[in-house]
């Protein structure tokens, strides 16, 4: 039998056609655009929501499919709670993948990167995401990227942005420098090459400033963001707190300083070492004999060729040259040889070392590798009864550091102190003799910003003649790229822009004498440090970003993206935000209030990837399914936070159950407006319920959950239409409006049009969320959810006073669950009686 819908949308035999629903609905919004935010005359309370902008490398994914769809379950469920929504969109579309694109099909990376944002957009829409689309911007605009050259300069004014020579990660591949972060496993992230050292002159920004703050206001963030990324912060920071100490070096007539979190260990130093890629090390050893500097030459060679990671490992053999020079301990007078050695970098603390070997174990390795002296002062033995005595703990015999608190030993005045007297002690005795200080430090470096490429900012600023480094004049803002057809893009080592020409020449803006442009392009992670604030005026000419939009909807108050930005991105935008701030246009200092992270989406166990042939396309799956069914696919998938293996995502079930969803709404015989406080009290109570409970189920990002209650209220409701209570019910209407209001989140078209055939006017998106009626839910039995790894596997009506022995009993007997098992074995069990039993299986 075919039907018609109140809305108009056919259905043949009562088949669920997803994608006509679908193009009804994309094609409403667009018209009539509900998801705009409201201006400045919206008195309603405040929420922006933002999901990490994408790059636009082909089509979307997977794993934009399930970040976009969380992100938009927030957005949706806070329109519901009567907020005004600021939920935008952008692309971060500068970058080396755009330029290797195009240098491939010698094409201009312009035309490769915004092709690829027509076809997202166009998946976007597809997808029925609620975005504020009149926000919509593009990093590689020059709209956008004036104002990264108008943040350089105002960091260049505030001496936040520097040049220096340094040794940097490069990569040989790209033939561009990369920062720390952007070093993986000793590779590129971006092409997987492995990166070598190179001494190059780059920008920096001065990051480096503000670690103390970086590190400090992570505390606020404990309990906002997941505790993981809190912590990974915390150890790129890498605060540690010791003495910097001045060591003379024989015929050198500058001191040389070196940083020590253990200076009460300094009568222990026997050797000094310093980074061979460091000028230190050139220094020393240029009047060495011709023998030693070839030694060292040929050492040097050999650094070069290895990561900052690999010569952290303390799994290879120590290396290292003399130098032929000698340190004088500062606290004895002692000699001590200096060696270059790989495992101390030019770039971390001072480039050089004093040598403890008895009570560090890089150090102790080195001594045995070379033969050099080791020195015990410090008594980790507590003369306990049994325990072995100092002598035989000796490290030249043991080959393990004594790296445990005691008491002083072979220190001179220092003998018997503990370590924080000890510390003390000789820092005090170290400014005493004008010879050392009390210092902090950090494992955090400055920002390496520099790119030696084409497709990015170009750096905004002038190299005269007389050696001087000067802005471009602000009216002259945006220094636009040249046209990409007119230039070799191929890398070489230098920018493609050096030999542009007539782009690269220009006047000194002081004297009007010939200069040049810097040919360097900035790291596009510049362009994502305060891309959130640019959606307050996408388009403005006059301003990079207004303050008092700023004020009225920053910082973002749910931030949604995967964990590995956790240390990039999420570092950079904090510290552009302290700059910010400190300049007097941000009325905060942290951008992300709260912070969700998503697993991937994996398939067979494994990262999906095209080398591999284990990619689930996108399209594809919107193709055969439709929107709505692969995003409750999605959300019912699992925790937000974990991985989801493609095997347990089931479209085909979430169609199944949309289906019914939408015929519940066709079968009401309820006329809209009905009492429903005459209805079903059983069935009324369900509904009430899932209106009390979803909201903290949403706030606490339990969306698999949500779903798994809408589908309770679904099939409580199709029994209640099927059963005595009937269609003509009020309470079947008011459980099919709370599951058209609920549904909206997830599956946004079929939601639409259950709206529609129960006589609403459009849009459900925007119904604001009905109180729960308070005498409704008080019930004698409850609902229980059975979760197996995560994954909801059945559902328990309960008695309310039901103890967790006789729930967990309930649960391991029930068919469902001993079929979702398989045999596997319950390694263990969580009871929150009377409404969740949790199972992780071995």
């Amino acid at each position: 039998m075919s039907q018609t819908t109140a809305s108009g949308i056919a259905a043949a035999d009562g088949v669920f056609d997803p994608h006509a629903i679908q193009a009804k609905w994309q094609q409403r919004w667009a018209q009539q655009d509900p998801f705009r935010a409201g201006g400045a005359d919206d008195d309603r309370p405040r929420k922006y929501i933002l999901a990490m902008f994408p790059y636009p490398s082909g089509d979307l994914h997977m794993g934009h499919a399930e970040n976009y769809l969380y992100s938009d379950v927030v957005a949706r469920y806070w329109r519901h709670r009567g907020y005004n929504v600021l939920n935008p969109i952008g692309w971060d579309s500068f970058g080396l993948p755009a330029e290797n694109a195009a240098i491939l099909r010698g094409a201009d990376p312009r035309e490769w990167t915004y092709a690829n944002i027509a076809q997202q957009k166009e998946s976007f829409h597809q997808y029925g995401v609620s975005f504020d689309w009149s926000r919509e911007l593009h990093t590689s605009d020059p709209e956008y990227y004036r104002w990264n050259q108008w943040l350089f300069q105002r960091l260049f004014e505030r001496g936040l942005a520097y040049r220096k020579s340094s040794p940097v990660n490069w990569c040989p591949n790209d033939q561009t420098v990369l920062a720390n972060e952007q070093v993986v496993d000793g590779h590129c992230e971006r092409c997987g090459a492995e990166v070598v050292k190179k001494k190059l002159t780059q920008w920096y920004f001065r990051i480096t400033d503000y670690a103390d703050r970086l590190l400090d206001d992570l505390d606020a963030l404990e309990g906002h963001w997941p505790s993981k990324v809190v912590q990974m912060q915390r150890n790129w920071i890498g605060r540690s707190v010791g003495a910097d100490i001045d060591f003379e070096i024989e015929g050198r007539a500058d001191k040389v300083t070196v940083f020590s979190t253990r200076p009460d260990t300094l009568y222990g130093a026997t050797f000094f070492v310093v980074a061979p890629d460091s000028d230190l090390a050139a220094e020393l050893v240029g009047d060495a004999p011709a023998h030693v500097r070839l030694q060292f030459q040929e050492y040097l060679g050999r650094v070069q060729k290895q990561t900052d990671i690999e010569r952290q490992s303390t799994e290879r053999p120590k290396t290292g040259v003399f130098l032929g020079r000698y340190a004088i301990n500062p606290v004895n007078g002692q000699r001590l040889p200096i060696w270059a050695a790989d495992y101390v970098l030019a770039d971390y603390g001072h480039g050089a070392v004093m040598a403890v070997p008895a009570h560090d174990q890089r150090d102790l390795d080195f001594a045995r590798a070379f033969d050099l002296p080791v020195k015990v002062v410090v008594d980790t033995t507590t003369g306990a009864e049994g325990e072995a005595s100092l002598a035989e703990l000796d490290p030249t015999v043991t080959g393990q550091a004594l790296v445990g608190e005691g008491r002083m030993v072979n220190s001179g005045a220092l003998d018997g102190r503990g370590k924080k007297d000890a510390i003390a002690g000789m820092i005090a005795e170290l400014e005493q003799r004008g010879s050392g200080r009390a210092a902090t430090t950090f494992r955090l470096r400055d920002w390496l910003i520099s790119r030696q490429r084409f497709w990015g900012t170009p750096i905004p600023m002038i190299h005269t003649d007389d050696g001087r480094i000067v802005p471009v004049p602000a009216d002259q803002l945006p220094v636009l790229l040249p046209q990409a057809k007119d230039l070799d893009l191929k890398p070489k080592g230098q920018s493609p822009l050096g030999a542009a020409t007539e782009w690269v020449t220009t006047t000194d803006p002081a004297t009007g004498a010939p200069a040049r442009r810097d040919p360097d392009t900035m790291d596009t992670f510049v362009d994502s440090s305060w891309y959130f604030l640019r959606f307050m005026s996408p388009a403005s000419d006059a301003h990079a970003f207004p303050s008092d939009e700023a004020a009225r909807w920053a910082p973002v108050d749910f931030y949604i993206g995967g964990v590995e930005h956790a240390i990039l991105h999420l570092l950079y935008a904090r510290f552009i935000t302290k700059v910010l701030h400190d300049m007097g246009l941000v009325d905060f200092d942290e951008p992300f209030s709260s912070l969700i992270n998503q697993g991937m989406v994996i398939l067979d166990g494994a990262k999906m990837s095209k080398s591999k042939g284990n990619l689930v396309v996108f399209q594809d799956e919107l193709d055969a399914h439709g929107a709505d069914a692969l995003r409750t696919a999605l959300a019912f998938a699992g925790p937000v936070e974990d991985d989801k293996d493609w095997a347990d995502v089931s479209a085909t079930g979430a169609t199944k159950f949309l289906a019914r969803a939408l015929r519940v709404a066709q079968d009401v015989a309820t006329p809209a407006g009905a009492d429903a406080a005459t209805g079903d009290a059983g069935l009324r109570r369900i509904a009430h319920r899932v209106l009390a409970d979803v909201p903290a189920l949403v706030e606490h990002t339990k969306f698999n959950v949500v779903v798994a209650r809408l589908m309770e209220l679904v099939n409580a409701t199709r029994k209640a239409i099927d059963s005595g209570v009937g269609p003509a019910d009020p309470a079947v209407r008011e459980a099919a409006e709370v599951t058209a209001l609920v549904l909206d989140m997830v599956a946004p078209h079929t939601a639409e049009e259950m709206w529609s055939i129960l006589g609403h006017e459009p849009f459900v998106g925007l119904a604001v969320w009905p109180a729960a009626d308070e005498a409704l839910l008080v019930e004698e039995t409850v609902t229980a959810i059975v979760q197996i790894d995560g994954k909801v596997r059945a559902t328990l009506e309960v008695p309310t006073a039901i103890d967790a022995d006789e729930l967990e009993a309930l649960a391991r007997d029930d068919e469902r669950v001993q079929r979702s098992l398989a045999g596997r074995d319950i390694r263990r069990a969580v009871v929150r009686a009377p409404k969740v039993v949790s199972f992780s299986t071995k």
